[in-house]
């Protein structure tokens, strides 16, 4: 029997992605702590993936061994996108199955749907995953199939349109992000509610970028709030919204997970006064002239270098924004690591002659390059 989908649960949820270590290790003894403390204030809901290294197996040691099944709500993914058949793909949900010691999972994702011309969703439909998670479904081993995704809002209500049994969402949504034309947290949110599925968010802290806010942006929601801390503005402003399951916090601390527990467990959502002050911080951030992608990808389809020349300027813009050097070329190395970098650029002009914002893209490669390539 398949079970109604209950979105009345707690508004925090434990992202498993960013895990403590130790040397490099996961540290199991402080993640035991961390699920300790998560459960006994009433937290109920653990996020993994397929393709969070260790983690599986890490959360079976610290939680799914220790605790019986009725305590606590799992989550996982599967990207078909990175398997190189149909077999391969399918192989994914049964060793998260092995992974985790789990008999069944409340919550299972479709991982990272869209991409440039929904390349990543063409994968679930070429393996005919659809199918293989329905049979899942009515074994009983997913009693909820839902999708994660980081693409345009087109793309979503495509999704959404071509997909209804789907139940549920994950999108990235914070305060920072609500208006980006790159990641279009606003307008996704709209299409989600549009096509009345509940959303589970991700990176409402944006990576850890909202709670290491630039000096005058951080000076504001002191001034309105001296005892709360940054991160939980942002988790606050996500948890707000209607029609949302719950917030992930990808907790990498005992320090974090307390933090973030203490203003969750009796959670109060912003009032006006509050959401006056994170339009504030919203045009703080804004201030510093950004590059004005739109992340429409027509500069892509022409590069002879094949240069991912919307995420170089994504992770530009991060750096203009927040001034973290660091995290800008973690960003940087990651959306480049199959594709050509800003040093790559020959300056054929071609990208110049189709981009609708006019920007000067050989120039701001260079920019970026001289940013992030040393």
């Amino acid at each position: 029997m398949i079970s109604k989908l209950d979105t009345n649960i707690p508004k925090l949820g434990f992202g498993l992605m960013r895990l403590p270590k130790i040397n490099d290790v996961i540290d199991i003894e402080q993640l035991k702590q961390m699920v300790d403390v998560y459960l006994e204030k009433g937290f109920t809901y653990f996020d993994t993936a397929w393709g969070y290294e260790k983690s599986e197996e890490a959360i079976k040691t610290a939680l799914v061994d220790r605790y019986p099944r009725d305590r606590y709500l799992f989550a996982t993914k599967m990207p078909a996108w990175m398997a190189h058949s149909k077999q391969e793909a399918e192989e994914m949900f049964w060793t998260s199955l092995r992974r985790t010691g789990l008999a069944y999972f409340d919550f299972y994702l479709l991982h990272n749907l869209g991409g440039t011309d929904n390349i990543r969703t063409d994968a679930f439909d070429k393996y005919d995953i659809w199918d293989f998670t329905a049979e899942q479904k009515r074994a009983g081993r997913i009693k909820h199939l839902g999708c994660s995704v980081h693409a345009s809002a087109e793309h979503l209500d495509e999704i959404l349109t071509a997909h209804p049994e789907l139940e549920f969402v994950q999108l990235q949504i914070n305060y920072s992000d609500w208006d980006n034309p790159a990641i279009q947290s606003g307008k996704c949110y709209e299409v989600a509610r549009k096509h009345d599925k509940p959303v589970i968010i991700m990176e409402p802290v944006k990576g850890g970028a909202l709670a290491a806010l630039p000096e005058k942006a951080a000076a504001l929601l002191h001034r309105s709030n001296p005892h709360a801390s940054q991160a939980s503005w942002a988790i606050r402003y996500a948890a707000s919204l209607d029609g949302i399951m719950t917030v992930l916090s990808g907790m990498s601390t005992l320090e974090q997970l307390q933090n973030n527990v203490s203003f969750m467990t009796d959670f109060v959502p912003l009032d006006q006064d509050e959401l006056k002050v994170i339009a504030e911080v919203q045009a703080v951030l804004s201030e510093n002239q950004q590059i004005p992608c739109t992340d429409c990808q027509y500069c892509l389809k022409g590069c002879p270098q094949n240069i991912a020349i919307p995420s170089i300027f994504k992770a530009k813009n991060d750096y203009l924004t927040f001034g973290d050097i660091s995290r800008a070329k973690e960003m940087y190395a990651f959306q480049t690591r199959k594709t050509g970098k800003a040093h790559d650029c020959i300056c054929c002009g071609m990208c110049e002659q189709v981009c609708p914002q006019g920007i000067s893209i050989m120039k701001e490669l260079t920019s970026a390059s001289a940013a992030f390539d040393v």
